[in-house]
């Protein structure tokens, strides 16, 4: 039987890693389930968003990076197009993948129990791990890989889930939008680690890769597998949220992220509870370690006219990988540096987006696969939420806001 999963695995394994685990379980644990609303939204809008790159791969013929710098944008808009997208994904990537290995690492010594001085050797093993299939390169081998620590992510948080039961009624308020004292930081971590701006650049080059030759048929095979693939990947998130507000809201004990909320199952559901939230934090290290030199190299290559197949694509994906293994092997916290480099990506957001609706309508490109309406005021209303919580954060942060 054939799964119903394509590039848009590639989007769900890049924006479930560690600095999603740590958010939703930060939030679980602080605020119990009053945050679900927040990741619903942002499933939602992540589908909007993918679905427009998906379509401007397959109907366009190019990924977002050569949209920006094609032929007819304006000079000020490429060049501040360029700074902006190469910054963002370039040096921010490369802070990602610190808080990846090192997120890893924690799931694999939660797991199976290993002390904390081993955890430069375990960062060193998931990079040697991830650089072996960067190094190979092949789209079917590394789409296989990221299918397969989607599911295992899947099993592991529904097994955990399953064991700590949480109440239904419980869960399903949250879904009613509500900011409890104190958890605007974290709402926004939650948006900001599910609407990804990268995987807005892996997911439209990706898809030339499954289907070179474009047509109908690969825009409606595209866009089923983004629903699926996406709507798992929220699922997810939504299974870890709850397994930690199930066994942790109201607790008392300090729980600084997965690993923690690992350990402390273990007393009152036994070593397996243990097992599945490290190994589903394990595979999201190593999942989004693969990914984001990916779409890293993807933009790069696309906005600067180097070639998607060769050495330079190779070298920019590995040295993305090689300076998250050094920062990541110095020992710093890995939890406070995944939340702010979350948070930065969910005030960030706006201006990729914004990018890729303007590019979306643009004819020249996509002829008429353009947006229509629906697709414009969705993009856009999205566009305007994400934009929102970004401003009352600064002038939260500021004092102006209460």
């Amino acid at each position: 039987m054939k799964l119903p999963f394509g590039p848009g695995a590639l989007v769900a394994a890049a924006f479930i890693g560690p600095g999603t685990v740590t958010a939703c379980t930060l939030a679980g644990a602080n605020f119990g389930y009053a945050l679900i609303w927040a990741l619903v939204f942002a499933t939602f809008a992540t589908m909007v968003l993918q679905d427009m790159s998906a379509r401007l791969g397959i109907a366009g013929g190019m990924g977002l990076g050569e949209a920006l710098v094609a032929p007819g944008t304006p000079v000020s808009l490429k060049w501040l197009s360029m700074v902006l997208v190469l910054a963002a994904l370039a040096l921010g990537n490369s802070a990602y993948e610190a808080g990846n290995l090192s997120g890893g690492a924690l799931g694999a010594g939660a797991a199976f129990g290993l002390p904390a001085e081993r955890q430069r050797w375990l960062v060193w093993a998931l990079a040697a791990l991830a650089g072996a299939f960067l190094l190979n390169g092949r789209y079917k081998v590394l789409e296989g890989l990221l299918i397969a620590l989607v599911l295992l992510m899947s099993l592991a948080f529904a097994g955990s889930l399953f064991l700590v039961r949480p109440e239904l009624a419980a869960m399903i308020s949250g879904l009613r939008p509500n900011l409890p004292e104190g958890s605007l930081l974290t709402a926004i971590a939650l948006i900001g680690t599910t609407i990804v701006p990268y995987n807005l650049f892996l997911h439209a080059s990706s898809v030339r890769e499954k289907w070179p030759k474009g047509g109908a048929s690969a825009m409606k095979a595209a866009s089923s597998d983004t629903r699926v693939s996406i709507g798992l990947g929220g699922l997810i998130s939504i299974l870890i949220l709850s397994t930690a507000a199930a066994s942790l809201f109201g607790s008392g004990l300090v729980i600084q992220g997965a690993a923690d909320m690992a350990a402390s199952l273990e007393p009152a559901y036994g070593p397996f509870a243990r097992l599945l939230v490290g190994v589903g934090l394990l595979a999201a290290g190593l999942s989004s370690a693969v990914t984001a030199p990916i779409a890293t190299a993807y933009a790069v290559c696309e906005m600067t006219g180097l070639s998607r197949k060769g050495r330079a694509f190779r070298g920019i994906a590995l040295g993305v990988l090689a300076i998250g293994t050094l920062v990541a092997s110095l020992g710093l916290k890995p939890v406070n540096l995944i939340l702010i480099a979350q948070v930065a990506n969910g005030i960030l957001l706006p201006i990729v987006a914004v990018f890729l609706i303007v590019t979306m309508n643009r004819r020249s490109i996509l002829g008429a696969n353009v947006n229509g309406l629906w697709s414009n005021l969705l993009g856009g209303g999205v566009v305007l939420i994400a934009t929102g919580f970004g401003l009352r954060l600064v002038l939260r942060a500021f004092g102006v806001w209460p």
